[in-house]
């Protein structure tokens, strides 16, 4: 399952890419529960996107299946905050799983690779709105931006990090005798503030621990993403 899932994303990815690609990462947040029996394949999807450096793929798993049967370990209520955001930025009405949301403007059900795959090629060619460095020195992340081409805010900046990989065994809900793997589960999710762009940013903020940290600059009130960094 896993070589059928890589097979269509790169698939995808040479159907649609685009003729000039941007040295820039696509993000792709996966709205999953170890609750629900449709995630799995978009797991699976997650951890196959967790392996390119032109994409950075984060799980965020939500707490509102936690009531048929087991409670995700990793669920956190703010997760489904942001998925709430997002559907009312976009109109809709409901949330569900699994979703994933590309740029955080394209939603696709999360367990259709080609779909997933077409999104992210479509979304290199994004026009270039923020550069965005990141330097981390022990627990300590310096953030610097600057708007380009003429970019207005307001934009809010997210700083957040990643457990790459955890399995878990799940004894009770729809997975129940199920073990399974899962990727770039995010955590330590805070917002650092708004940024006007008015003048660069020139930021300072601590870490907790050694995982990877991400930082994500987005249009206020889950707008689209504008730029986005990591750091190992």
């Amino acid at each position: 399952m896993k070589i059928l899932f890589s097979t269509l994303l790169a698939a995808g990815v040479a159907l649609a890419a685009p003729l000039i690609a941007q040295d820039r990462p696509v993000v792709v947040e996966l709205f999953t529960s170890q609750g629900c029996s449709s995630c799995p394949p978009a797991d699976e999807i997650l951890a196959e996107l967790s392996k390119r450096d032109d994409v950075i793929a984060l799980a965020l798993h939500v707490d509102y299946w936690d009531y048929i049967g087991w409670k995700d370990q990793f669920g956190n209520p703010d997760h489904a905050a942001r998925q709430r955001a997002y559907a009312a930025a976009g109109g809709r009405k409901s949330v569900y799983t699994p979703e994933m949301i590309i740029n955080g403007s394209t939603d696709i059900v999360g367990a259709k690779p080609m779909a997933v795959a077409q999104a992210i090629a479509a979304h290199k060619n994004d026009p270039l709105r923020v550069n965005l460095t990141l330097s981390r020195k022990g627990d300590s992340l310096a953030i610097n931006a600057e708007t380009v081409n003429g970019a207005k805010g307001p934009f809010t900046v997210h700083l957040l990090q990643y457990t790459p990989m955890e399995m878990t065994h799940i004894k009770r809900g729809e997975n129940a005798g199920h073990a399974f793997e899962y990727h770039n589960i995010a955590k330590n999710w805070s917002v650092l503030g708004t940024w006007t762009a008015d003048q660069p940013l020139i930021l300072t903020a601590p870490l907790k621990g050694a995982s990877p940290a991400v930082v994500i600059i987005q249009h206020s009130n889950a707008g689209p993403i504008v730029a986005a960094a990591r750091v190992k």
